[in-house]
């Protein structure tokens, strides 16, 4: 009788870190290291949206390489990489500092917690850190978040983002309609006039007021976003 085969280890590519060169200078040269086939791709601290991530995957797949999970701390990354199709397992944030002797906090706010499917009337969905919905929220369905709330979808029902007190939170949807939002203690009414077409948008404390604004990937604060305010509770 045969004896079994020992499973086959799992092949990690490990981008560089971010901040010492790019990674198209990078990866032609990892052929001689890593040879073509399955891997994890390690993010190490990278951010990344979906059109990013859609250009280093297209990259990688020339190099003859599948990614089969995506290793990330960054939530921009773990969205991106969930809105792609691609699974992804969390990289604790102390692997990627220098052994100073720093341990990591209880602080869970870069958790994010992602649901795949539609958010039925009487659904409700919540995370310790940040929420991503891959799928509708419809009306009687909420989502409640300590950090932000993501919606790959249709916001119709109720969302609640920095349930903790945290008044910087964010609400981002592909269709920002919900029938009341809160961030903090800020509680407002969904917008009357239609969405902004093509545009994903996010609502966000601005002077004291709940303000809904264009979100452009990855997510980040832009000065130049369309901002529009509405009347809270």
């Amino acid at each position: 009788m045969k004896a079994a085969s020992p499973s086959r280890a799992r092949r990690v590519l490990i981008l560089p870190p971010h901040r010492s060169c790019h990674w198209h200078q990078w990866l032609p040269d990892q052929r001689e290291s890593l040879p073509a086939g399955s891997i994890d791709l390690d993010m190490g601290d990278w951010s990344m949206g979906c059109r990013e991530l859609t250009e280093l995957m297209d990259a990688l797949e020339h190099e003859g390489y599948t990614v089969q999970q995506v290793i990330t701390h960054c939530p921009t990354t773990q969205i991106g990489a969930a809105a792609l199709g691609l699974p992804t397992s969390q990289r604790p944030k102390a692997d990627t500092k220098e052994e100073t002797g720093e341990t990591e906090t209880s602080d869970r706010r870069g958790d994010l917690r992602i649901h795949r499917g539609t958010l039925r009337s009487g659904d409700h969905l919540s995370s310790e850190g940040h929420a991503l919905v891959i799928g509708d929220v419809n009306p009687g369905a909420s989502v409640t978040a300590n950090g932000d709330v993501y919606i790959w979808g249709r916001l119709r029902g109720r969302a609640h983002a920095g349930a903790a007190g945290n008044p910087s939170a964010r609400i981002i949807a592909l269709q920002l309609r919900p029938l009341q939002l809160r961030i903090a203690d800020l509680v407002a009414r969904g917008p009357e006039e239609p969405p902004m077409p093509g545009q994903a948008e996010q609502a966000c404390i601005r002077d004291g007021d709940i303000a809904i604004e264009a979100a452009q990937p990855p997510f980040l604060d832009d000065q130049a976003n369309q901002r529009k305010s509405f009347s809270a509770d």
